[in-house]
């Protein structure tokens, strides 16, 4: 179909519109990733919400290509102001969901809007192109030409997603990057060809409007976020920052400080001596020696502090897959003073990785004692390092007599999921000991203990497990500087109520049963 628009009037170069069916692929893959990761970090569970949010696109873009065989007149201005609407909602997605995450605890309906919304405008996109296209390639090949180079861009955008627009320039000011990429297009092509489009003047108001307003979005998109930021944290934000792997905000009311990643408390400065004090302590008195120490996750170096308390250690290593986390457990005032600037011990070094790819490729090493510091297993990412292979692979790199210990979860809030990880220790081969406690900013928390070195004795299970509780109870702390942890502490973080055991599921690669578990928890009673 050749439409009368562009029948009179001299046709963009082919050249220049292959050039930007390139950049707007590049630039609707970046989209579409966009939406993928904010969904999962606001809404939370990243495997349903990229699903849902790129199905949702996908779905969108069909119903714009639909709606695409209505547009008539001319092809430039209809392509143009695509670009132009793409470039407006592209840019304000996340600060506008950030800033309403303030206002609502709903998100879902503002992501999905938006997604349908640039899903939409990119399949109106592509069909617009194809038909601009055809006044250079013949019916054959402009179909197969338009897609090639939107799919090359679409490659181009994923790379460039993954290792520079995420972790340089972060959840808000990707959005504005693509916006200003789909300006850009349509500017190249608005400033070539002026002479050939109907509605010149209201594109250059539209041009020059975008344009302040993608400037102006870049100037003030920060403090928009922190203005949601702290009407949803309440406290004052003193930190925030969109990273590859999660959002970090600090927040301080009065003398105390708060650490959420992803919108979830990991500590507060008033009680977490009640979280991390039980982490770390039991696990190194009960080992055979404790000399080499590996933490995963604990990027705040709260458990670091307390392994250091130990005058037998001679090497920590803390394994935290995010680099930002660290840094600012060894830079950030708050944290290094909390912390009592544990990082700047000699004996401490510090793995940016994978815990579960660190330890699957740490060949012979060893280590005395494992801390499991991570959150809550609310992502399949992160419930693989509750399975049990990571298990295995903890227990073969235990020495003879060592011990690892792990947050493991709520055994109020997800009791079910508490004990999906004692019971998948257990069939890794560790003879485990769970506990509990109450913090008071963070609710019941529990941990699990396990043990490798009795199993060459050939007592039965059960037995290795009272002899562990037992060898627990007897701990004495007298010699470590603790505010909170004590024998009568250790004795009753042991007790829980009758009729507390459960049958579970062990949760493996095949099932992560702890996952659905966790996501199935009593929240109602939080």
């Amino acid at each position: 179909m050749t439409t009368p628009a562009i029948a009179h009037r001299p046709p963009p170069h082919g050249l220049v519109l292959k050039a930007c069916i390139f950049v707007t692929g590049l630039a609707g893959i970046v989209a579409e990733y966009v939406m993928a990761t904010l969904a999962s970090y606001l809404l939370g569970d990243a495997v349903l919400q990229w699903t849902l949010t790129v199905s949702l696109m996908l779905f969108a873009m069909g119903v714009g290509s639909r709606l695409s065989r209505f547009v008539r007149g001319s092809m430039l201005d209809a392509f143009v102001t695509v670009e132009l609407l793409l470039s407006v909602v592209c840019a304000i997605s996340a600060t506008l969901a950030y800033f309403l995450s303030g206002w609502t605890a709903n998100l879902a309906p503002v992501i999905y809007g938006l997604a349908f919304a640039i899903g939409l405008l990119i399949g109106v996109e592509i069909p617009l192109a194809t038909r601009l296209n055809q006044e250079f390639d013949e019916l054959r090949v402009n179909i197969s030409s338009v897609l090639e180079y939107d799919y090359y861009g679409a490659l181009a955008g994923g790379v460039l997603f993954a290792f520079v627009a995420l972790p340089f320039l972060g959840l808000t000011y990707t959005p504005i990057a693509v916006g200003a990429l789909n300006l850009v297009v349509a500017g190249v092509l608005f400033a070539r060809h002026r002479r050939a489009f109907v509605r010149r003047r209201l594109l250059s108001v539209s041009f020059a409007g975008v344009s302040v307003g993608l400037i102006a979005l870049g100037v003030f998109a920060e403090p928009i976020v922190l203005f949601g930021e702290q009407r949803k944290y309440r406290d004052q934000v003193i930190y925030q920052d969109q990273t590859r792997y999660q959002r970090i905000v600090m927040t301080r009311f009065q003398e105390h400080h708060w650490l959420y990643l992803d919108g979830h408390t990991q500590f507060s400065s008033y009680d977490e001596e009640r979280y991390h004090e039980p982490l770390v302590h039991p696990a190194m008195l009960a080992s055979a020696a404790r000399r080499r120490i590996l933490i995963v996750g604990g990027g705040d170096g709260l458990a670091l502090r307390e392994v250091l308390k130990h005058p037998e250690v001679s090497a920590v290593t803390v394994v935290d897959i995010d680099p930002a986390m660290t840094a600012l457990g060894q830079t950030h005032e708050v944290l290094a003073a909390l912390n009592d600037g544990a990082f700047a011990d000699p004996r401490v070094s510090v793995a940016n990785q994978d815990g579960y790819a660190y330890l699957r490729d740490a060949d012979s090493r060893f280590w005395d004692v494992i801390l499991v510091d991570l959150p809550d297993p609310r992502t399949i990412d992160l419930a693989r390092l509750y399975g049990r292979e990571f298990y295995h692979l903890a227990r073969r790199h235990l020495s003879p007599g060592g011990v690892i210990v792990t947050q493991a979860t709520s055994p109020f809030f997800t009791r079910r999921a508490f004990l999906s990880v004692a019971a998948t220790m257990d069939a890794a081969g560790l003879v485990t000991a769970p506990y509990h406690n109450h913090v008071p900013t963070m609710g019941e928390v529990g941990w699990v203990l396990g043990m490798r070195g009795r199993d060459e004795t050939g007592v039965s299970a059960a037995r290795d497990r009272d002899w562990l509780r037992q060898r627990l109870a007897g701990l004495r702390f007298t010699s470590l500087d603790t505010r909170f942890l004590n024998r009568d502490a250790m004795v009753s973080m042991l007790h829980f109520g009758k009729g507390f055991d459960d049958q579970v599921d062990v949760s493996d690669e095949t099932n992560f049963a702890i996952f659905y578990y966790y996501r199935d928890g009593d929240w109602a009673l939080n």
